[in-house]
């Protein structure tokens, strides 16, 4: 779009960088004569009531936290053309994705980014609200007298403390995602501390800890990343070892709270050794280097540890099969070391449609040349809402939907809609968990996913692996 002279009383003087919902402008507030960012909603995103409440309460979450190390919001009101806007602090350093593209940082200067990204997130928290998408790009840099400080920006994905202590809807970036967060569990701040855990590991290396592409991805990810040293040879066995707890998939096995990360990593950094009286009984990651290891004996957890539900361990693969008409046994010993069952995939119109299910259901599947369903009771997929499965289909149509119709006795729980992908929780009282998407996959084509089941990792593996192409 062509570059509007002015938004409210706000001269603009070049757009700064765009997303999938807004655009952010650097301004000029002619009142103040002071440089402000402005964030606009974008025009096909004017009508649509969902993203506008969401868009306003990205807004509200930052206005609720009067923090140095988040971003502030100065005002709010709505465009000549009716599209709301946020003015923000502007931020004209640059982001922490910038930086880490050159390369990893210096020891000290990773240390005080992480220091000051985990101050944000503290005030953020005191407030109730969990950022719930801590990466990089999420990192801006205002420069000062001093040098600069770190900001946390984009609470597009953020939720209240007592939202997330409820089911949510899987989400995040997958290489910075909290894995309990991909799997809809009950979040508290322990997800954001992963995603810190994780900046703070490709500060140090240059490079996210495992690598992941996809939130399914995230699931399988059973133990902390690789040593850093692996990446880097000079990083300190002491840092090392802190972040890596930071990054344990169960959460239980993290560092407690922010302070004792932010800390341990302090003193880690100053004095080059593991902080004794913060390390768990349990076992750690083992050291490479010469740094004396800690006796795990005597080690004590923190005091102020706080009480939280016990889970028994387990792994968090599931074992899938891919569901198709025709199956085919994959060579033993396949991916991971896993035995799959593969499938030739199913024909419909203008391409194939492939899933990767429980091997409770993968004997039973239907195909009609439009859509595929594959389910433990195929028979009563239409009239029982509690039967397990899921249903892939296609439909010819330029745009995915803003809004769901749940089948009958179920209710939408939450919803996540982007400009290419609608993605709706929904709740059937004890039955099982739904989540349905709709992603646009092609010109005038878009996929349309159901996935019933009782476990929400399933559920989120299921849909992670549905695919729709040539």
């Amino acid at each position: 779009m062509d570059q509007p002279p002015r938004i409210g009383r706000y001269s603009l003087v070049r757009r700064v960088g765009a997303g999938g919902f807004a655009t952010v402008w650097l301004a000029r507030d002619e009142q103040l004569d002071a440089e402000v960012a402005v964030k606009i909603l974008s025009e096909n995103w004017v009508e649509d009531e969902d993203v506008r409440r969401r868009f306003l309460a990205e807004g509200r979450f930052l206005r609720k936290v009067d923090s140095l190390y988040v971003v502030g919001v100065h005002d709010i009101g709505e465009a000549d053309d009716g599209r709301p806007f946020m003015v923000l602090t502007y931020a004209d350093g640059g982001t922490l994705a910038d930086r880490i593209k050159a390369g990893p940082l210096e020891f000290g200067e990773a240390v005080r980014i992480i220091t000051q990204v985990g101050r944000g997130l503290k005030h953020l928290h005191a407030r109730g609200v969990l950022h719930r998408d801590v990466k990089p790009a999420n990192v801006l840099f205002r420069t000062d007298p001093n040098g600069d400080r770190a900001m946390l920006s984009d609470l597009g994905l953020g939720k209240s403390l007592a939202e997330v202590s409820r089911i949510t809807m899987p989400g995040g970036t997958p290489a910075y995602v909290a894995p309990e967060q991909v799997m809809g569990e009950r979040l508290d701040h322990r997800a954001d501390l992963y995603s810190l855990g994780a900046v703070a590991y490709a500060a140090f290396t240059g490079q996210a800890p495992h690598g992941v592409a996809t939130l399914g991805a995230v699931m399988q990810i059973e133990k902390p990343p690789p040593s850093m040293t692996t990446i880097r040879e000079d990083v300190p066995d002491a840092i090392d070892v802190v972040v890596r707890r930071a990054l344990e998939p169960d959460r239980d096995e993290r560092w407690p709270d922010l302070d004792s990360f932010l800390n341990a990593l302090r003193e880690a950094h100053t004095t080059g050794k593991v902080p004794a009286r913060l390390v768990p009984a349990a076992e750690m990651p083992a050291p490479t280097g010469t740094t004396a290891p800690v006796d795990q004996a005597t080690a004590l957890a923190p005091s102020n540890q706080q009480t939280v539900p016990t889970k028994p361990k387990r792994s968090r693969r599931a074992g899938v099969l891919t569901a198709l008409a025709a199956i085919v046994l994959a060579a033993a010993g396949g991916y991971g070391g896993y035995q799959y069952v593969l499938t030739r995939p199913v024909e419909v119109k203008n391409g194939k449609l492939a899933v990767e299910v429980p091997r409770a259901w993968g004997q039973k599947a239907v195909a009609d040349g439009q859509s595929l369903l594959v389910s433990s009771n195929t028979a009563k997929w239409q009239t029982d809402a509690s039967t397990e499965g899921v249903f892939l289909g296609v439909a010819n149509t330029p745009a995915v939907p803003r809004t769901v119709t749940p089948p009958a006795g179920c209710t939408v729980r939450d919803s996540n809609v982007q400009s290419d992908t609608a993605t709706f929780q929904l709740g059937c009282g004890t039955g099982p968990g739904i989540v349905e998407q709709y992603k646009l996959v092609g010109n005038n084509t878009v996929l349309h996913v159901q996935v019933r089941a009782a476990d929400a990792k399933t559920r989120t593996w299921v849909l992670d692996s549905a695919k729709y192409g040539p």
